[in-house]
């Protein structure tokens, strides 16, 4: 049973401390003074019996109670916002939507568990999933009609206007179907013996697959297919002898069925970050704020790493 001495004001100060990481700025944001918010930090560890927060000259940092804590209070925060924007829609049926870009490298392997996590924690919330090339997401983003989208950093100048928070880095692999000649001798040299599925102008691995190309000596490629798209890439590549330059997260499935294999070349060098793309001005709605947290959950349950 949840201690009736908790209110609202103890589980808004603490949420606010946490993501400010300083007193000083969590008070200024609900108009407070800083020993008023101390205060309220105080009486809510005194009541929950632990210690939360640790302070030093370096700012505020959770420890490991705190860091549950501010899991299950940033979801209540959410529940409860969600409630009353519930309230102030028309009609008993009203949902909150939430739209998701989410790019090739992530649609496969890394979106499945984050929705099934955020399912779990925001039942009420219906989900659109959109995927698609960088650029046409990015677009939809700017335009309002995505909430966020996940996905690899893109060129600079596509992300103008995108504010991007990293999540994780992912290589670029060369791909090809089991039994092809290549991986009896894997040379990247002589990937241009066969027809290579390339990324296509500005999507975002195409400057680390060039960069990557360049510095093992891989010229021109002529017969080349430009594509970022998953369903062609799978079936294409299975059924004859491509060889596919595409993201890891893309095609994890088929190469653990061993239906697609992974050449054994060092690809370190396309290694990008994958990142959380919202617009800055947008305020984060409840919805966005626990799909958040199930992203970061869904980092640490795969042991995902920046």
């Amino acid at each position: 049973m949840i201690d009736r001495r908790i209110k609202f004001r103890h589980i808004q100060c603490f949420v606010e401390i946490a993501q400010e990481q300083s007193l000083k700025l969590a008070a200024d944001k609900l108009c407070l003074t800083q020993p008023a918010i101390s205060k309220t930090l105080k009486e809510l560890e005194d009541i929950v019996g632990a210690s939360l927060m640790s302070r030093s000259r370096a700012g505020i940092s959770l420890t490991k109670q705190g860091k549950v804590f501010l899991h299950f209070a940033q979801i209540s925060l959410a529940s409860l916002q969600q409630g009353l924007e519930g309230v102030e829609k028309e009609g008993d049926l009203a949902r909150p939507l939430l739209k998701v870009g989410a790019l090739p490298s992530v649609a496969t392997s890394f979106i499945p568990p984050v929705i099934r996590e955020f399912s779990e924690l925001a039942p009420n919330v219906i989900v659109q999933i959109m995927d698609g090339p960088h650029g046409y997401l990015i677009e939809r983003l700017k335009m309002g009609e995505l909430d966020l989208v996940i996905g690899r950093l893109g060129r600079p100048v596509t992300m103008e206007g995108v504010s991007f928070t990293q999540l994780y880095s992912e290589r670029v692999d060369v791909v090809v179907r089991a039994g092809h000649p290549l991986l009896e001798n894997p040379d990247i040299k002589r990937i241009g013996e066969w027809p290579v599925i390339y990324p296509p102008e500005g999507a975002a691995i195409r400057p680390l697959v060039e960069r990557f190309l360049i510095a093992n000596g891989v010229g021109e490629l002529p017969n080349r297919i430009e594509t970022v798209s998953g369903a062609f890439g799978r079936v294409y590549t299975r059924r004859s002898d491509a060889v596919w330059l595409i993201s890891a997260g893309v095609v994890p499935n088929e190469i653990a069925d061993g239906h697609l294999a992974r050449l054994p070349i060092d690809s370190d060098i396309t290694k990008g970050p994958v990142g959380l793309m919202t617009r800055p001005e947008a305020r984060q709605s409840p919805a966005e704020q626990v799909f958040r947290l199930a992203v970061q959950t869904v980092i640490g349950e795969l042991g995902l790493t920046s």
